[in-house]
């Protein structure tokens, strides 16, 4: 009855069934949401478990990447990872003590952190560190604790606590495909570095490429592929120096106590048991070289003993090294500095008391002063106190003082050091390996090449083949015929492996911290070249002498090299320092560093060029025009024996060769400044008749294709306070006795009054020597021989006119004298002023005498 009557009446009714349905259809909207939200998981969860699939997949993948290319860092993966590289003094047992990767990425996985391949200070091991404890809270954050829970979450979203990754470390030897098993937690790097050294060959068979061409890519990343882990620290650089001087020192002394010092020098006459010899594929010089293989260790024949050495103790890497980003567009590298190393390693304790110890004059003994002179044109020096000089004799450190504080990063790049030699005295040559062995940072030395031009001395074969298979760094190729300094570093760069060349002459003694400053140099501009301060060791008494600060190269015409000191108003100007580097215009030729692949990108050296000589101008005109610099680095030292005569011999006539080789590189890279150089004395070789300088089209190509600058940009940019007018004098030509000046009107000539202003009374006398107006020049015509006007010709003599001349008389200096006849005969104005006369020269006459407005040579 109370329900009836609370129903009672239409209004009642209605409110009721509204509230009912209200309610029903809030729980309908809440029954719909939760199917939405398990659906929403549902899928978020397999989209998360996908990703996470890619990104271990990815991290697989760089790090198998990483360990065959010698553990480098890959730049980008599908998650455009950026990474800063940081490097904690903790200890090994949290996230502090890893090379952490700060990462930005897309923002379906923003706190997502991945570490690389680390290394622990205390263990020295390789480690992959985990990077899926933070992937897993993501995971936790974004689905939830509950659904997290569920069986098929925790199956295909939770992360492991480790990731499983082959690390694969490839040895050094032909078969690459041999490999280190699957390591999950750790890898010994020492160890991985033991097998790699053990199973890897002294000497690799080499098949020549062309070697004006950059090496095929190929060749390029099969070398890649085997090079050693680099492993980078940018903490404890100093305490890791010490060490390195302290280890090569220790095994150094080791390998000294199986030689007999004072029976190093002498070259031994049996052959060697460990040396093979391969013959490349003929391909123009190709066909000329044999490349030497040797054991990794062998009998050193010169020591009458017998003694076997083992590797020699810098082939050892003792400082290890982080791989970090290399440099590109969009990544910059932060890596760490340390000051340069000052390794002057021996092989035995120093005696102080040796002849010519610590660089000082040596004496020659009056009984020995016969065998002195006669052994003297061994190498046009004093061979026989070369001999009496220890092999790794100490010399005084001559660098400026702040050389010592300066810093130099921790990943420069590794070089290959060419030594090309022919009939080279047996102590120079020894003495120049020696040092650079004992003076370089082992981890930047790649190898030492030395390249025999075809010697013809007995001990320069199987006895240094034999001495040399101690040292495992050390290469020998052999030219089967005699190619020249040019062609034989060709030869030396076509098989080297650094990432840069380093060229040195082989009667050199490198001085402490000389390489780091060069790849310093090289590291910082690839397009930079880096040349040592050259300083001198004496021809007579074999004494290290230092040279004056702020010296630079330089030419004089006709491109003759010299040396030029930097002026005082210069050094003042742009605030120079004695430890500066220094711009120089023209380098020596004989000691620089080249980024590789930029050597060959600038084609290397004309392969026109012959045997010696034109070469350093022809690379420095290159250099400077084509984009790069060259610098001389006075924190790098290096001591040459400079000659008073050029000991070696030229297949042909050695003043035509390296006239011949000047003429290519005036052709190619002097513009109009040619003139210069063939008007200080080499007419004859405009004659093309008598001289072939060969074919020129590639090198005209070659700089065309390089974009290179003009000569007249060089002068005005890199050598302003060069002198080059591109004509002797120009202006009017006066005539003493007429009083008047030369005119040439409509190929007619006569003489006027004076006037500047008229353009037919302009002459110049050129470099060619020629009376030139614009493409018209005074010459002799007939048998009679008449002046007549004539189309000019560099190459004709009977154009060319001396006038203020050097090579004439004082009392000819203002004479017009004919250049091509035996008997002089001057250049006569016609005393009524109708024309020229050629008549024999009069230094009294007046109408014989002229004058230029402006002369600019003296």
């Amino acid at each position: 009855m109370r329900i009836r009557k609370y129903f009672r009446g239409s209004g009642r009714v209605l409110a009721f069934v509204f509230i009912a349905s209200v309610i029903w259809l809030l729980f309908d909207m809440a029954a719909l949401r939760i199917s939405i939200n398990d659906v929403n998981t549902q899928l978020l969860k397999e989209v998360i478990v996908k990703q996470r699939e890619a990104v271990k997949q990815q991290a697989t993948k760089r790090t198998n990447v990483a360990n065959r290319g010698g553990f480098k860092q890959v730049q980008k993966v599908d998650l455009d990872l950026e990474t800063e590289v940081k490097i904690s003094d903790e200890g090994d047992t949290g996230n502090d003590d890893v090379i952490r990767k700060r990462t930005r990425v897309n923002p379906a996985v923003k706190d997502i952190k991945f570490n690389e391949h680390i290394q622990s200070k205390e263990t020295g091991q390789l480690r992959l560190w985990d990077g899926s404890k933070a992937l897993a809270k993501y995971f936790e954050r974004e689905i939830g604790k509950s659904e997290a829970a569920k069986p098929q979450a925790s199956t295909s979203t939770t992360a492991p606590r480790k990731v499983a990754a082959k690390v694969t470390v490839r040895k050094k030897n032909d078969n690459i495909d041999q490999r280190v098993k699957q390591a999950e937690a750790t890898v010994p790097v020492s160890e991985a570095r033991k097998n790699a050294s053990e199973n890897a060959p002294r000497k690799v068979p080499v098949e020549l490429p062309n070697l004006t061409k950059a090496p095929p890519s190929g060749v390029e990343e099969k070398r890649h592929l085997t090079q050693e882990p680099k492993i980078k620290l940018e903490h404890s650089v100093q305490k890791a120096n010490e060490s390195v001087v302290k280890k090569a020192y220790k095994t150094q002394n080791k390998v000294a106590n199986n030689v007999q010092p004072e029976k190093q020098h002498a070259p031994s006459k049996e052959k060697a048991e460990a040396v093979h010899t391969v013959k490349p594929k003929k391909n123009n010089l190709e066909s000329n070289v044999i490349v030497e293989g040797k054991q990794k260790t062998a009998t050193n024949q010169s020591d009458p003993n017998g003694v076997k050495h083992q590797a020699h103790a810098m082939e050892k890497p003792v400082v290890p090294q982080h791989v970090v980003n290399k440099p590109n567009d969009t990544v910059t590298r932060k890596p760490g500095v340390h000051k340069v190393m000052l390794l002057d390693v021996t092989q035995k304790p120093r005696d102080p008391a040796a002849v010519g110890q610590f660089g000082l004059a040596a004496v020659v003994p009056r009984d020995k002063e016969g065998e002195m002179r006669s052994r003297w044109n061994e190498g046009h020096f004093n061979v026989y106190l070369s001999e009496q000089i220890p092999l790794d004799r100490a010399i005084p450190d001559t660098r400026p003082q702040a050389c010592s504080e300066n810093l130099v990063h921790d990943d420069l790049p590794t070089t290959s050091v060419i030594f090309c030699f022919v009939d080279e005295v047996w102590s120079t040559l020894l003495r120049s390996v020696h040092s650079v062995l004992n003076r370089s940072p082992p981890h930047l030395l790649k190898e030492i090449i030395l390249v025999d031009d075809f010697s013809t001395k007995e001990y320069l074969k199987d006895n240094l083949d034999v001495y040399m298979s101690q040292f495992p760094k050390v290469r020998i190729v052999r030219l089967k015929e005699r190619q020249g300094l040019i062609r034989a570093r060709l030869a030396g760069a076509a098989v080297a492996t650094g990432e840069v060349l380093t060229f040195l002459d082989s009667h050199i003694e490198c001085n402490v911290g000389w390489l780091e400053p060069l790849l310093e140099r090289v590291y910082m501009d690839r397009r930079k070249v880096a040349c040592p301060v050259i300083e001198v060791i004496s021809d007579k008494d074999m004494s290290y002498v230092l040279v004056d600060n702020f010296q630079r190269g330089i030419f004089k015409w006709p491109l003759v090299f010299g040396w030029s000191t930097l002026s005082e108003e210069v050094i003042k100007r742009d605030k120079m320092k004695d430890s500066d580097p220094i711009r120089c215009p023209v380098m020596a030729g004989g000691l620089f560093s080249i980024d590789r692949k930029y050597f060959y990108e600038l084609g290397t050296y004309d392969p026109g060029l012959e045997v010696w000589g034109g070469e350093n101008m022809e690379i420095s005109f290159k250099i400077w025009m084509c984009g790069g610099e060259i610098e001389i680095i006075p924190c790098s030292r290096v001591g040459h024996i400079f000659r008073s005569e050029n000991p070696y011999k030229f297949p042909k006539d050695r003043q035509r060769t390296v006239e011949r080789n000047l003429a290519r590189v005036a052709e190619v890279w002097l513009d109009e400044y040619k003139d210069l150089f063939y008007g200080h004395g080499y007419h004859h070789l405009l004659d093309k008749g008598a001289v072939d300088i060969g074919n020129l089209t590639e090198q005209i190509w070659l700089r065309e294709k390089l974009q290179c600058k003009s000569f007249r940009w060089y002068l005005e940019n890199v050598y302003p306070d060069m002198n080059a007018p591109l004509v002797r004098a120009e202006g009017l030509i006066f005539n003493l006795g007429t009083r008047k000046c030369l005119t040439l009107e409509k190929g007619v000539i006569s003489f006027d009054v004076c006037d500047l202003n008229k353009q037919s009374q302009h002459f110049n006398h050129t470099w060619m020597r020629n009376l030139q107006q614009r493409g018209s020049c005074i010459g002799i015509q007939g048998p009679r021989e008449g002046v007549a006007i004539q189309p000019c010709d560099n190459a004709s003599p009977r154009l060319r006119w001396l006038h203020k001349s050097l090579i004439l008389s004082s009392s000819l200096v203002e004479h017009f004298i004919a250049e091509h006849l035996a008997q002089r005969k001057c250049l006569a104005a016609d005393p009524y002023g109708k024309g020229l006369h050629l008549n024999e020269c009069d230094p009294a006459s007046q109408f014989q005498k002229w004058h230029f407005t402006n002369y600019y040579t003296p």
